[in-house]
């Protein structure tokens, strides 16, 4: 350890992680390429060959370019995302039907038959049987 001071090793571990970061970065540029609805093929070509033969320079140019834009898709595709998610929510626990009008459905159903398996009317085959069938 006596011939690597300490100040060395900060810088070493500086200049580390700045490489990592620089990796996240290129990683979010090559991501956005691809997802980037306003680009033809050729364009994400020409921007992904920038990227991968001079990436230094490419990923400066793209954020630099297209920086705001990749903000922009990052929100827009977490609101799809949401609302995607709230729909399937809303389907999964059967509490509104296609148009959004509210629905009692698979879940009333699924707890008539917890009532019935606990009352022991049916047993847990039938249970399973039947909430399966329910369910798909």
């Amino acid at each position: 350890m006596d011939d690597y001071p300490l100040l060395n090793l900060f810088w070493t571990m500086l200049w580390f992680f700045l490489w990592v970061m620089w990796l996240f970065l290129l990683f979010r540029v090559i991501t956005d390429i691809f997802r980037s609805d306003d680009l033809n093929g050729w364009a994400k070509a020409g921007w992904l060959i920038l990227a991968l033969v001079l990436p230094y320079l490419g990923v400066l140019v793209y954020v630099i370019a297209r920086g705001r834009t990749m903000g922009q898709r990052d929100i827009k595709d977490a609101k799809e995302r949401d609302a995607a998610f709230k729909a399937y929510v809303r389907d999964a626990a059967g509490t509104s039907d296609a148009h959004g009008a509210a629905k009692t459905g698979h879940v009333e159903d699924l707890s008539k038959l917890a009532d019935l398996r606990d009352k022991g009317a049916i047993t847990e085959d039938e249970y399973l049987r039947a909430k399966t069938k329910l369910l798909v």
